[in-house]
């Protein structure tokens, strides 16, 4: 019993020495009272006062402006051609027809205003074997917008548009087996010029709406061949595109609604879309309401080729007709885009 004893105590004294030794270095000491000299060493030291010299820095100059400006020109080609032997079989008409567009953009956007500038030039022809020449496409559209921001979506703008076209417009007709054209169209006849105010909508980059309150439009008709009835006397009293015999300009005060969408809707797909209202004041009636809507969607194939489909329609009853005019282009051709 007493060796089981002294085992006990022996170990118990050991675990206390140990517990010591691994805490020994955390207790404090009180140096206090202690006789603790420390030597001094042998080698000279001197204290001397810091002295810092200011250095000249140049500032840094970069040589950079911000550019408010945006740019964008697009140019496409399209050309179409169909060629047959003389002994062909499956019937067909040798034709070529070529399709040219440029479309350039510009904006400047800088605080709360910004300003928008677009053209867009088109002309087509096609000519089939034994036939006269005929214009496929034919446009002339120069549209300006500036604009102040009123809140997150809405602006107040002011806006100024031309609409035309480059060359005659004829009708056909065969006489006597005989293909014969009739003018109906030209450079300025008819021409557009539209001023508007008022309030634009503009919730994303893609859409917006506007709301033109105060609109002005001149219709102009320069030439006045285009005045062709026979009779003289009921000449005096016809109309070409709204604009009277003997005058060469109509004005129209009316309330107009422009809406645009630009997008590209699948990779490399871009649908392009804008409609435009306009109804007139004076003598308002739901017939003399002008309507057109363009659509063109554009798929691009490689970095230098696209194909396009565009639409237009249009309801004007001052082009001497009720019904919706309405035309289809399906194109293959180069497109151009600077910068790219």
């Amino acid at each position: 019993m007493k060796k089981y004893l002294a085992v006990i105590i022996i170990f118990l004294s050991l675990s206390s020495t140990k517990l010591y030794a691994q805490e020994v270095d955390t207790i404090p000491i009180d140096t206090k009272d202690l006789n603790i000299k420390l030597k001094r060493s042998p080698l000279p030291s001197r204290i001397l006062p810091l002295s810092f010299e200011p250095v000249k820095l140049r500032p840094a100059v970069v040589n950079a402006k911000v550019n408010y400006w945006k740019t964008r020109t697009s140019v496409g080609i399209n050309i179409n051609q169909a060629q047959f032997s003389d002994n062909w079989k499956g019937g067909g008409v040798n034709s070529i027809a070529v399709g040219g567009l440029v479309n350039w953009k510009a904006e400047y956007s800088k605080n709360s205003y910004s300003y928008v500038s677009e053209v867009i030039l088109q002309y087509g022809k096609i000519k089939n074997k034994d036939q006269l020449q005929k214009k496929t496409n034919d446009r002339i559209f120069w549209d300006n917008k500036a604009s102040f921001q009123l809140s997150k979506n809405w602006y107040f703008f002011g806006s100024i548009n031309f609409e035309s076209q480059f060359d005659n417009g004829f009708s056909y007709s065969v006489v006597n087996g005989v293909e014969t054209a009739k003018l109906i169209s030209k450079f300025m006849g008819p021409g557009y010029l539209t001023e508007s105010v008022g309030f634009e909508y503009k919730p994303n980059k893609y859409f917006s709406t506007r709301f033109g309150t105060g609109t002005a439009r001149q219709t102009f008709v320069l030439d006045q061949e285009l005045y062709n009835e026979p009779d003289p006397v009921k000449r005096l009293t016809q109309k070409v595109y709204g604009v009277e015999y003997g005058k060469k300009i109509k004005n129209d005060l009316a309330f107009q609604i422009v809406s645009a969408f630009d997008k590209d809707i699948f990779t490399n797909t871009n649908l392009k879309a804008r409609y435009a209202m306009l109804i007139p004041y004076e003598n308002f009636r739901y017939s003399r309401i002008d309507h057109r809507l363009d659509v063109a969607l554009t798929a691009k194939i490689n970095r230098f080729m696209n194909t396009s489909l565009t639409g237009i329609a249009l309801f004007d009853t001052d082009m001497q007709t009720n019904k919706i005019q309405a035309s289809q282009t399906l194109a293959l051709g180069f497109a151009f885009v600077f910068p790219r």
